[in-house]
């Protein structure tokens, strides 16, 4: 069985090592790489980047599986140091670990493997902050799965970008982008009191889901009421009332909260999605909470997109709530 660093993953297609001489790296200059014969020192990472390239259990048509890649590609166009908040994320040491293997047709085994990877992961080298590049909503499901594998005692809470609810039945649609959260929910993995949910608009939710996510007793803020209140308040009252009831926050962005006319890549991206800049402002405020232990981007479709404007996005997404992340540890 392939042993690449451990069972399931295959190596990142691209490849970058920093070089010493290199003071003010892109990202790609910066994001290490492994050897496939060496056998890492995991104490030495803060952050594990983990590409999950899945989408045909995407509810529509979507070629979600090639953003891994597509970000990855993107990352020469970033530098590691972040003017709005004077922070270089350069002191991080950030490893990127590959693909999870999938199948071409079986998705209940690309679901299995998503699920020990994250065991692996866990098990591997558990003080290293994950963050998951998808693919599509559906993997939340199972990474939090593998997650509470391994962590079997902890109380896991769930921070949602999000323009829907993923809680379709699963009788009718199976462990797909639309039902993640009733998947953990009705599988005991997590409470819907510990789900909480911003940036819910427009006519994207049915009204049953709606009364659904009340029954669960599932916290939710729309994004017209985030904006009255504010994304900074919004954001940190979530995390402040989730502090207090689980041990793990999960954050997890579907890049579809973003507005159609900012994020073309995002299959479902609608009219009234929140502007870029407030989605970077609630992943920071997200990192700097030291609950906030794993994170994954998700439904963004590189082929959909116009510019590479959501996949820039995407990537902004991920350096903003490391900086976030770094901020915390330099406070401690």
């Amino acid at each position: 069985m392939n042993q690449y660093p451990y069972p399931l993953l295959n190596p990142p297609n691209f490849k970058w090592r920093m070089s010493e001489e290199i003071v003010e790296p892109k990202v790609n200059e910066w994001v290490s790489t492994l050897k496939e014969s060496e056998t890492p020192d995991w104490s030495q990472y803060d952050v594990t980047l983990l590409g999950i390239p899945l989408s045909r259990s995407s509810i529509s048509a979507s070629a979600a599986s090639e953003n891994p890649d597509a970000m990855r590609r993107a990352w020469k166009s970033f530098s590691t140091y972040n003017i709005d908040y004077d922070v270089d994320l350069s002191s991080l040491k950030v490893v990127d670990l590959g693909d999870v293997r999938q199948h071409v047709t079986d998705i209940s085994l690309c679901h299995t493997n998503i699920i020990e990877a994250m065991e692996g992961m866990q098990s591997n080298h558990p003080n290293s902050l994950p963050i998951m590049i998808g693919g599509d909503h559906s993997i939340t499901a199972m990474l939090i799965k593998g997650w509470k594998n391994v962590h079997k005692s902890e109380e896991i809470g769930i921070l949602q970008f999000d323009t829907h609810f993923d809680l379709r039945d699963l009788k009718e649609f199976g462990p797909a982008n639309g039902t993640p959260i009733r998947n953990l929910i009705e599988s005991g993995n997590v409470k819907g009191e510990n789900v909480y949910n911003i940036g819910l608009h427009g006519f994207f939710n049915s009204k049953s889901l709606k009364q659904y996510a009340d029954e669960v007793k599932l916290n939710y803020t729309t994004l017209r009421e985030t904006r009255k209140r504010g994304i900074e308040a919004t954001v940190q009252a979530a995390l402040n009332e989730l502090s207090k009831k689980v041990d793990t926050i999960y954050l997890t962005v579907d890049m579809d909260v973003l507005d159609i006319g900012m994020a073309p890549g995002a299959p479902a991206a609608t009219p009234g999605g929140m502007r870029t800049d407030e989605l970077f402002e609630a992943v920071t405020i997200a990192g700097l909470c030291s609950k906030v232990k794993a994170m994954d981007i998700v439904c963004l479709d590189p082929n959909k997109d116009v510019g590479d404007a959501t996949v820039k996005a995407g990537v902004h997404v991920m350096l903003s709530f490391l900086t976030g992340y770094l901020m915390r540890t330099q406070e401690k």
